[in-house]
């Protein structure tokens, strides 16, 4: 197996400005995504409440799948942490319906799968 190269999200707050939290992976504590870049609050996963974004980091991709959600059929990738395998959400990369097309691209994590961390 070769390095792994993780990818560390930036500090803010550093310059005297207000610090923002981190999610993180709960098993391996891998950088996830910056809770300042959540989209919406407003989503529901396997493990109960999700987190929509644009960009997550330090994740590997899974085949395309079509399933049922609870907005209708999405063909989606489930996500993994690139260190430990761990799933962590899925990417929506097909939206049947005209009113779910902005989900296209974008990425939920589960909360029950992140871990928040201050900084």
């Amino acid at each position: 197996m070769g390095l792994l190269f993780v990818e560390l999200l930036p500090r803010h707050g550093d310059g005297g400005g207000p610090a923002s939290a981190v999610l993180k992976c709960r098993r391996c504590r891998v950088d996830a995504a910056s809770a300042d870049a959540i989209l919406s609050r407003d989503f529901r996963g396997r493990f109960g409440r999700a987190y929509l974004f644009d960009h997550v980091v330090n994740i590997s991709l899974g085949p395309n799948e079509d399933r049922y959600l609870m907005t209708g059929l999405h063909t989606v990738k489930d996500i993994y942490c690139s260190c430990c395998q761990q799933i962590l959400g899925w990417r929506y990369e097909k939206a049947y319906e005209k009113s779910e097309k902005y989900k296209e691209g974008k990425f939920i994590l589960e909360k029950a799968r992140m871990w928040k961390e201050a900084r």
